[in-house]
C-alpha cells in the first residue's frame, strides 16, 4: 500500500517540478522519469537475491523494508529543499537517493508474502497485495487535490503526508508481523501438506538444489509470457490518451475516464480472482485472462470513432488484467524454494520492468510509421503471443493435499 502510494505521488508531482520549477523540456523530463525503470532492472533482482542471503533476528526481508521505507520517506521530503533552493544538481542527487532507497526494498517487500504464505494460498494473498496497492494509490490520488493548491508549486504538506503514511505503514508491518515466527509457521503448514519449503539455496550454507529441465522450461516460458503481456498491455495503457486525441479527436478527459473504468474493474476483481484461481488453478485463470484481454483489445481496434462500448471493453480489460496479474507472480515463486524467493521475485520484476521500459518506444516506431491505428493491433498481437507461450507452462500451479481422513479436516491448531 505504501509503495503504490509513493509511486502515485511521484508520477503525479515530480514531472511538474521538473517542468515548472527547473524548466526542463518534455524530453528531458521523460528521461528523468524513466530512471526508476532503468534502476529497477538492475537493483530489484540484486536486492531480492541479497535478502535471500540475509539472516537477522528480525528476519531476512524486514531489515530491507525498514531501511528502504525510512530512507525513501526522509529523502523524498528533502527534495523540497532542493526545489525551493532552485538547485537542479541537488534535486537530482537526492532524487537518485530516493529511487535507490525504493529499489532496495521493493523485491524483499513483495517476497515477504510467499515467505509467510503456504503455496496453494499465494494467489489469494497476491490478490490482497494488489488490492492494498490500489487502495494506497487511490488514497494519494484523492489527497492530492486537497493538499496541493491548483496551479501552485508548494508540495510540502503533500510530501510530508506521504512520508508519514509510509512510516506508519511500515511501523504497523513491523510491530504486527513477526517475520521469523510467521516463516516457521508457514513451513510447518507446508510440511503438513507435503510441500518442501526448506531446501534450495540456503542462506549461509552454500547448499544448492538445481531446477530440473522441465521445471526450468516452464520457468523460462512464464517469464517470456510476463514479458509479452506487459509489452502489449502497457503499450495500450500508456498510449491510449494520445490515441483518443489523434484517432477520435477527443480530449484527455474521455480517455482518462475509460482508463479509470479499467482500473476500478480490476480492483473489484482482485479478491474474486484469487478465489477462482484456488478452485481451477492459476494457469487456467491466466489463460482465461489473456483470452479476455485479447478480445478487449481486438474489439477496440474496430472503433474508428469514439463509442461508449469502449467503457465495456476496457472494463473487460481490467478484469482480464486482474486474472493475469494476481496469478503470475505466485506461479514464478512456486518454482522457487523458500530460501531463494527473493531472487525469483527479482526475475519477475526484471522481465516485467524490461517490457514496460521498451514497449512505449517500440510501439512508437509502428505509430510513427503507420499511424495511431496500429496501437490496438500491437497490443493484441503481443497479448496473443503470451497465450501461446503460457500454453506450454507445465509447472507453477499448487493445490493443498486433501486430508487423509475426514477427522483430519477438524485438526486445526489453536
Amino acid at each position: 500500500m505504501s509503495i503504490c502510494a509513493f509511486w502515485q505521488v511521484y508520477d503525479n508531482i515530480i514531472p511538474l517540478i521538473l517542468e515548472n520549477t527547473f524548466h526542463l523540456s518534455s524530453t528531458m523530463t521523460g528521461a528523468v522519469m524513466g530512471l526508476d525503470n532503468i534502476l529497477a532492472l538492475f537493483l530489484l533482482p540484486l536486492f531480492g537475491a541479497l535478502s535471500d542471503r540475509t539472516n537477522t533476528r528480525i528476519g531476512r526481508r524486514m531489515p530491507y523494508i525498514l531501511f528502504g521505507t525510512i530512507a525513501a520517506a526522509v529523502s523524498f521530503v528533502l527534495l523540497l529543499f532542493a526545489q525551493q533552493g532552485r538547485s537542479l544538481v541537488w534535486f537530482m542527487i537526492i532524487l537518485g537517493v530516493v529511487l535507490i532507497a525504493m529499489s532496495t526494498y521493493r523485491s524483499p517487500a513483495v517476497a515477504l508474502m510467499p515467505d509467510v504464505t503456504i503455496k496453494p494460498l499465494r494467489s489469494k494473498a497476491n490478490a490482497i497485495i494488489n488490492l492494498m496497492g490500489a487502495v494506497g494509490g487511490a488514497l494519494m490520488l484523492g489527497a492530492t487535490p486537497l493538499l496541493v493548491r491548483a496551479g501552485g508549486d508548494d508540495y510540502f504538506i503533500m510530501f510530508v503526508t506521504l512520508a508519514v503514511f509510509m512510516v506508519i505503514s511500515v511501523a504497523v508491518l513491523f510491530f504486527k508481523v513477526d517475520e521469523p515466527a510467521c516463516v516457521a509457521e508457514m513451513r510447518k503448514e507446508s510440511a503438513a501438506h507435503g510441500i518442501d519449503e526448506t531446501s534450495g539455496d540456503i542462506a549461509g550454507s552454500g547448499e544448492k538444489v538445481k531446477m530440473t529441465a522441465d521445471v526450468r522450461r516452464s520457468f523460462l516460458l512464464i517469464l517470456a509470457s510476463i514479458f509479452l503481456w506487459f509489452m502489449g498491455y502497457n503499450a495500450v495503457t500508456t498510449g491510449f490518451t494520445r490515441y483518443a486525441q489523434n484517432v477520435w479527436d477527443r480530449g484527455i478527459g474521455n480517455a482518462a475516464m475509460i482508463l479509470m473504468v479499467a482500473q476500478i474493474a480490476a480492483i473489484l476483481s482482485y479478491i474474486p480472482v484469487g478465489v477462482i484461481a484456488t478452485k481451477i488453478g492459476r494457469k487456467k485463470t491466466i489463460l482465461g485472462g489473456i483470452a479476455m484481454l485479447a478480445v478487449a483489445f481486438g474489439a477496440s481496434m474496430l472503433f474508428m470513432d469514439f463509442s461508449y462500448l469502449m467503457f465495456v471493453f476496457f472494463a473487460l480489460a481490467g478484469v482480464a488484467w486482474a486474472f493475469i496479474n494476481v496469478n503470475s507472480y505466485p506461479m514464478v515463486v512456486e518454482m522457487s524454494r523458500g530460501p531463494n524467493i527473493g531472487k525469483y521475485t527479482g526475475y519477475y520484476y526484471f522481465f516485467s520492468m524490461t517490457a514496460q521500459s521498451i514497449t512505449p518506444a517500440f510501439s512508437g516506431v509502428f505509430v510513427d510509421a503507420f499511424g495511431w491505428r496500429t496501437l490496438f493491433p500491437y497490443g493484441t498481437i503481443f497479448v496473443g503471443l503470451s497465450f501461446v507461450t503460457m500454453l506450454f507452462v507445465k509447472h507453477g500451479d499448487s493445490r493443498p493435499d486433501a486430508p487423509k481422513s475426514r477427522l483430519e479436516s477438524f485438526d486445526v491448531d489453536d
